[in-house]
């Protein structure tokens, strides 16, 4: 990380941090901190999100450097997201955000919407370059991904094309609302173990459970930390997730989870068969709820919920059997 201010401003001068392009365009976001001016199409930018790549990408924008997450894949690049990404090779950033790493980069914009980054590191961001922050309002990680997707098209010159995806994607979702009205003010939650974090209606995930037509738990909601995207939940309370659909995230070493988590029999979507088991890819697409990921999330876990709901505690999901989140027949 940088040392102090002084070395920063010494840098940024030496590089000469003033790369945007002259042309007609002039945007302006507001955002937590204040407000983002960006003149010009930026051509060289650095995603300091966790997945803020995969909105880029799929805005046709390859990022020069991006933050690695999670997963061994190719520059920190998921799947669904390869096709995009093509035979770019972007730098990728690991760990905290590291102030004169994204300085030497002399990128043009920087993309921080889902990256955590504090007042102080905005401050510093944004004598490198533009740096769009979350949205006023909105807390570390409680954008939604259409807001994400709206405020990157316009910061660069893509705002049709956000449109047009989120027009696309908002089709399928409604289509999916109508061939399921019975889905309507049923319960669901995203929960992950061992810890039993449940996911608030304010996450990316909680959103997603959303826009199928689901209502979040209040108790949930109503008993969110402070971040606003989980809760923890007590084993010995387990009703607060005990919902219509509970879909468990992926857990490394599963069968050790399931030792120490024997409590799970006594829910009610344990044994009428009502739970998911979303596997280490469909969790980290649903983790990202980007527009690459969400086609991918639509098509692997629908048929899952279709069997969770289907009133029948004799068919329960097969990947939530094999997990051990369900009873054997």
């Amino acid at each position: 990380m940088i040392r102090d201010a002084a070395r920063y401003l010494w840098i940024s001068v030496f590089l000469g941090l003033s790369l945007i392009p002259a042309t007609a365009q002039t945007v302006e976001l507001n955002h937590r901190f204040g407000t983002t001016r960006i003149e010009g199409v930026p051509q060289r930018v650095v995603s300091i999100s966790y997945i803020g790549h995969d909105f880029l990408l799929a805005l046709g924008v390859t990022p020069i450097a991006l933050r690695h997450w999670y997963g061994d894949h190719p520059y920190g690049v998921w799947p669904w997201a390869q096709d995009a990404l093509g035979d770019a090779t972007p730098t990728v950033l690991y760990g905290a955000i590291d102030i004169e790493k994204i300085a030497l980069l002399q990128p043009d914009l920087i993309v921080g919407q889902w990256s955590g980054m504090t007042a102080t590191e905005y401050r510093l961001l944004s004598r490198i370059a533009p740096t769009i922050p979350p949205a006023a309002g909105e807390t570390d990680y409680s954008s939604s991904w259409r807001l994400m997707l709206t405020r990157l098209g316009s910061a660069l010159g893509r705002a049709e094309r956000a449109a047009a995806i989120i027009e696309r994607i908002d089709g399928r979702l409604a289509a999916v609302r109508a061939a399921n009205p019975h889905w309507r003010e049923r319960t669901a939650v995203m929960v992950w173990p061992p810890r039993l974090g449940a996911h608030t209606s304010q996450d990316l995930r909680g959103r997603f459970l959303a826009d199928l037509g689901f209502e979040a738990p209040a108790a949930i909601d109503a008993s969110k930390s402070n971040n606003g995207f989980y809760v923890e939940v007590p084993q010995e309370n387990l009703t607060l997730i005990d919902t219509d659909l509970l879909v468990w995230l992926h857990a490394a070493d599963v069968d050790r989870v399931l030792q120490g988590f024997p409590l799970r029999r006594t829910m009610r979507a344990y044994r009428e068969g009502r739970g998911v088991y979303a596997d280490y890819v469909l969790t980290a697409a649903l983790s990202h709820s980007s527009p690459l990921s969400l086609d991918y999330v639509l098509d692997a876990l629908l048929p899952m919920i279709e069997a969770a709901l289907d009133g029948d505690p004799a068919t329960p999901v097969q990947s939530a059997v094999d997990a051990g989140f369900a009873p054997r027949q």
